[in-house]
């Protein structure tokens, strides 16, 4: 009789050993299945709209641009974001506008300018850019340098003439 409580012992204590193996197992497996991928938070809310940078002083250097949205469950429609507007930049064509111009061409003497083409290289902030822009600056003096003696004439000159004082 001992021998039998003895052996339902072992089964019991074997048969739970067994159980809790399987819920250990059960459990970290559905601990893996169940991890949240990321949600993809859909909102009603419409593209950020980002008005030009204006400077803080001057007319270049950091300034702040404001940023509206629409949408009926929008927490945010309105913000304020700090932006630079770089003193280099050729603000004749909008601050936000950046080139790469080609070379000076030759001096028109009709006009006395010489211009010179640029490629729209970068708009920062969805800004209305043109594609293609056109400078132009005056020539500068065309007229031929005159010659110069040498400065050591000169000099000579000068003490030549301390001497006969």
């Amino acid at each position: 009789m001992q021998q039998q409580q003895q052996q339902r012992r072992m089964f019991t204590a074997a048969l739970l050993a067994f159980i809790f193996i399987l819920a250990a197992m059960s459990t970290t497996e559905a601990g893996k299945k169940e991890k949240p991928e990321k949600k993809v938070k859909k909102s009603d809310c419409g593209e950020w709209q980002w008005s030009v940078c204006v400077p803080t002083s001057g007319d270049c250097g950091l300034g702040t641009r404001e940023g509206t949205r629409t949408g009926a469950e929008c927490k945010q429609t309105m913000k304020t974001q700090r932006c630079k507007i770089p003193c280099n930049w050729k603000k004749q064509f909008g601050a936000e506008c950046k080139y790469q111009f080609q070379a000076w061409g030759e001096c028109d003497l009709n006009t006395a300018l010489k211009t010179r083409t640029g490629n729209l290289k970068r708009a920062l902030h969805n800004a209305d850019c043109q594609k293609i822009v056109t400078i132009s600056k005056p020539c500068g003096k065309l007229t031929k340098p005159k010659p110069q003696e040498p400065k050591k004439k000169k000099k000579e000159g000068k003490k030549q003439e301390k001497m006969l004082d």
